[in-house]
């Protein structure tokens, strides 16, 4: 299975998946249906289905012009959000073959950012993918928006439970942004500015800096280490009181983060 980005807006990835001896593309998150349709038509695809992991406007904008393009695409999407034009709801624990593509993917729920976020896992042998959307960026994580901190802490404690070779593909180009963040956490941790470092050079060659991987976010991610002692130390400095838990933590972090950085 091919995956490329597909670049739309100031920084979406709208992920394109197919299979290389085939004329058919899955694509993900589609907020702008324009730069889907000349990217398909200038290879000679057709959309076979669309996979959407939540709501907002920057990643469902594009359905009704893509639908009226390719109108036997399929979409996919949450069955605990209002969005219009779904031809399957799905939910935890479904297992989805999207048309046009040999993968099976497991659909994950992973609220938060929004009340039924979904996330796209699929198991392969060698490097398991994941489109998780707005919930898990590249040193980062999205906003609470109509979920709630508990969820998404919950839903990026599992994410991190994921085979450390599996790549993270996020829905935006946060990953400069989000590490400067995450210097004011854990200003010494190696791991973080060899990301930063990779990043740049990944910048300053034309590349992006996703997808990135589990091992990567795992050692460097602030979102992702509210166990770790260096990560509750600092949210204890900013905050003034002992952390209660990991929930706590975590909470604290990401209002750090709204309230101060973003």
């Amino acid at each position: 299975m091919r995956i490329d980005a597909i670049h739309a807006f100031a920084d979406n990835f709208i992920w394109r998946l197919a299979m290389p001896d085939r004329h058919e593309a899955v694509v993900v998150d589609p907020g702008d249906a324009g730069p889907v349709i000349e990217a398909l038509e200038a290879d000679g695809q057709q959309l076979a289905a669309i996979l959407i992991t939540h709501k907002h406007g920057d990643h469902v904008g594009g359905l009704r012009q893509l639908k009226a393009r390719w109108p036997e695409a399929v979409v996919y999407g949450p069955r605990h959000e209002p969005i219009a034009g779904l031809d399957r709801a799905l939910g935890e624990g479904d297992r989805i073959r999207p048309e046009g593509l040999a993968a099976e993917f497991t659909v994950l729920e992973v609220p938060g950012h929004t009340e039924g976020h979904l996330a796209y896992y699929c198991e392969q042998e060698d490097t398991p993918v994941l489109f998780c959307g707005d919930t898990l960026f590249s040193i980062g994580c999205g906003r609470v928006f109509s979920g709630t901190f508990e969820q998404l802490h919950d839903s990026l404690m599992r994410l991190r439970a994921l085979p450390e070779t599996t790549r993270v593909h996020c829905a935006h180009e946060y990953t400069l942004d989000n590490i400067g963040f995450a210097k004011w956490v854990e200003p010494d941790n190696p791991d973080l500015l060899a990301r930063e470092a990779e990043c740049h050079a990944l910048l300053d060659a034309g590349h992006d800096t996703v997808p990135s991987t589990m091992v990567v976010e795992r050692a460097a991610n602030p979102f992702l280490r509210v166990d770790q002692p260096s990560v509750v130390a600092a949210v204890e400095r900013h905050e003034g009181r002992p952390m209660r838990d990991t929930l706590d933590t975590f909470t604290c972090l990401r209002r750090w983060k709204d309230n101060e950085y973003d």
